[in-house]
């Protein structure tokens, strides 16, 4: 079946459901775990339904550091297991599943004034061990290299916005980059559309039991039941709201959107120590569209869970805080041309820190008989995925296949030689991998062109969204099947060209 993903397909497969079509698995959620999981099911035979109250990617898989982590964090809490699945599935994400939306990433850990001696040892050990982790993974040094000690003028010229006073070298490691986390989970719903998974984002599950649910179609307001063997609660930090057996302790990670000319042109990332933690650091992340995602906070959040979170002024000014103890000439509010807050669905651990909370997932299967997956890190939901859906086949006797995700290419995946070789612009390539031809060749002229002179993404890409990844709104191109939104200068003057494709995709 089709990769591609339509309001028209969308319409039959909810027509279908209408009709009484039962299934084995019923997913409820649309961001990386919940796509991961359909695709995983799908990819075994089994016949797959995954719906989501709004958009594809709506939830907190947008909101992340668009990092494929190494683990290094989990190893300074002696999470040695979560430490080397991390840096497993970083190493399929690199190689196999994503090659065309990740890219090696340096980073440089500057030792200054503010870090003693034993910090830059214990520092540079830690890296040492994730170098290890590395080479367990099966990662060679051409995809990820080692780790090296740099002086101090060569730290400098890396990053010219360094202060060079109390400057006494940095360490240079790598890890992997998303080009962009709600890239990843079209992606996923797409090759599991590929294997004949229905997939329904604005359909609301009203309630879960343990043979299906019932959803409501928000466009329209009607509600089916939907008959499924095997339910799977995968809505993240709202798990607990469709299952009462859940309890978690969320906690809200700021980023702000700074320019990379504003940081000297900055290309490789910053890892910088938070003053007075052992663990914590704020990450400088150039993109490559001529932006830096600074970030990020650790905040445990109290109260009802929004549907989109808001970064908050104390968030902000630490993270320039942390940025400035380190930089040259310091940032102001004014540099800041954006933020966006995300909630991690942390497991509750009595009362310690959020911050000190293990990033393990878990698999429920609760006296409901509803499945939760939750916790993890978007990093390792291929495995959170697996998981979830080998409960679900053992719990409930389901005639399936063994796993094949860890060998699943997404659409567009390729490998860097391949890639290398497709005949369109590097940042396209980087984003659509070998269907970038077919982005470009799909638009009018006039569309393929950037929308403006700080906005590389053409219109190409909006239509190519609207016809093949279910964007229905100005909010899907804006916000999620593009990051024009994140910048919300870009966003306002992106908004016609997006008024312009939605016209011009409902003409045919």
């Amino acid at each position: 079946m089709e990769a591609s993903l339509t309001g028209a397909r969308r319409d039959r497969d909810l027509d279908e459901l209408a009709a009484g079509t039962a299934v084995d698995v019923l997913v409820v959620g649309l961001g990386v775990t919940g796509a991961g999981v359909a695709l995983d099911a799908a990819s075994r035979g089994l016949s797959v339904v995954a719906v989501d109250a709004h958009d594809l990617a709506h939830g907190t898989s947008r909101w992340s550091s668009k990092l494929v982590h190494g683990g290094l964090r989990y190893l300074a809490h002696g999470e040695v297991g979560v430490a080397y699945e991390s840096a497993a599935e970083r190493h399929l994400l690199l190689t196999r599943t994503a090659p065309h939306l990740t890219r090696p990433l340096p980073m440089l850990l500057p030792s200054t004034g503010l870090t003693t001696g034993w910090q830059d040892r214990a520092a540079a050990a830690g890296l040492r061990a994730g170098d290890l982790l590395r080479t367990c993974a099966g990662t060679s040094r051409r995809t990820l290299p080692g780790t090296r000690r740099l002086g101090p003028a060569e730290a400098g010229a890396m990053a010219p916005a360094l202060r060079r006073a109390g400057l006494r070298g940095a360490q240079l490691s790598w890890d992997g980059q998303l080009c962009d986390d709600a890239r990843l989970v079209v992606g996923l719903a797409r090759a599991a559309a590929a294997r004949s998974a229905r997939i329904l984002p604005r359909c609301r599950a009203v309630n879960l039991h343990r043979d299906g649910a019932t959803i409501e179609d928000t466009r329209t307001g009607s509600r089916l039941h939907v008959s499924a063997r095997a339910v799977v609660n995968a809505t993240g930090v709202w798990a607990s709201d469709l299952t009462p057996h859940v309890r978690l302790r969320p906690s809200r990670g700021t980023h702000i959107v700074l320019s990379a000319a504003r940081l000297g042109g900055l290309w490789t990332g910053l890892t910088i120590p938070v003053p007075g933690e052992f663990t914590r650091y704020v990450f400088a992340l150039p993109q490559t569209d001529g932006l830096v995602y600074a970030g990020l906070t650790d905040e445990a959040v109290d109260g009802p869970v929004p549907d989109v979170p808001e970064p908050t002024e104390a968030d902000i000014a630490f993270l320039l805080d942390v940025l400035n103890s380190v930089l040259d000439a310091p940032l102001r509010p004014s540099d800041v041309l954006g933020a966006y807050a995300g909630l991690r669905p942390l497991l509750a651990d009595g009362d310690s820190r959020t911050a000190d909370i293990s990033r393990r997932h878990a698999v429920i299967d609760d006296p409901d008989g509803i499945i939760t997956v939750v916790g993890g890190k978007l990093t390792t939901y291929r495995r959170m995925a697996q998981d979830a859906v080998d409960t679900a086949v053992r719990a409930r006797r389901l005639t399936a296949g063994p796993c094949r995700t860890r060998r699943l290419p997404l659409p567009g995946a390729a490998s860097s030689a391949q890639l290398a070789r497709v005949p369109a612009p590097r940042r396209l390539v980087q984003r659509y991998g070998t269907e970038a031809v077919a982005v470009l060749a799909e638009a009018p002229v006039g569309l393929r062109r950037p929308i403006g002179p700080d906005i590389p993404v053409t219109g190409a890409e909006l239509l190519w969204a609207v016809r093949h990844e279910l964007a229905l709104t100005v909010d899907d191109l804006l916000d999620r099947r593009t990051r024009i939104g994140l910048v919300p200068a870009h966003r306002e003057a992106a908004l016609p060209v997006a008024e312009d494709v939605l016209a011009l995709a409902a003409r045919g």
